[in-house]
Parts: structure tokens; sequence; C-alpha cells
């Protein structure tokens, strides 16, 4: 079986900067304003909760 990769279109936004969600809200609730990807991990340290897409890498802070 060969491997099969997904190809996703991207808008280009820099996936190595921490965006803050109360200036870059999402642009579709739920969605990555990248990739438009659903599935996120999550985690939390010192009370700030960070989202990160699983497709493009994309971070929020929450």
């Amino acid at each position: 079986m060969e491997d099969k990769e997904i190809k996703r279109e991207t808008k280009g936004i820099d996936t190595s900067i921490v965006y803050d969600f109360k200036q870059y809200p999402d642009e579709i609730s739920g969605r990555c304003d990248n990739c438009g990807n659903t599935l996120f991990k999550s985690s939390v340290k010192d009370f700030i909760f960070l989202r990160e897409c699983r497709a493009c890498g994309m971070k929020k802070s929450i």
C-alpha cells in the first residue's frame, strides 16, 4: 500500500508564532484559520490554554 498524504491548501499564516485569540478570533468558529481543519491538540500550562492545529501546526492561546 502506498502512503496517502492529504494535501490541504493553506493561507500562508506563519505557524511558528503563537497567536492570541482575543486579537485574532477564528474566522469560522471551531476551524483553523490557516487550513480549515477541525482537529486540534490542546495543552494547558501556567493557566494558559494553547490550541494547536493537527494538520498545519498553527497555534492560538485562548
